[in-house]
């Protein structure tokens, strides 16, 4: 089962589950807890998105009072499954369920690489 099933992501967010890192330099060594975290930027798989960026094509003259079914969203760019890099400074840390993960504004999205077969083996 899906762990983030019941998440709903708001907006122009994105929800990302982080790549699995070792604390191992390339040459064997260990590094602190800590030193990985002070990357800048981190890489992760898209869990999930939001709608999109909110817009009113409609002439309303109190938009605040627009419901659900009446909104509409320019969609983002970025997919489930895509493997993000993405700045951590405007990343947003979360744990859910004993899971670490990432709110990310598409803004804070650097790159995606997108792979169809990817996102199976993942969740």
């Amino acid at each position: 089962m899906d762990t983030t099933e019941n998440l709903i992501i708001i907006g122009d967010r994105v929800l990302i589950k982080p790549k699995s890192e070792e604390n191992k330099t390339k040459s064997g060594l260990y590094l602190p807890p800590g030193v990985k975290e002070k990357e800048e930027i981190k890489y992760g798989y898209v869990v999930k998105t939001g709608p999109g960026y909110a817009v009113s094509f409609d002439e309303m003259d109190e938009p605040w009072k627009m419901n659900e079914e009446k909104a509409k969203y320019i969609p983002l760019q970025v997919k489930e499954g895509d493997l993000a890099i993405f700045l951590v400074k405007a990343a947003y840390e979360i744990l859910y369920q004993d899971e670490k993960y990432y709110i990310v504004p598409q803004s804070g999205i650097l790159m995606i690489e997108r792979d169809e077969s990817l996102f199976n083996d993942l969740i």
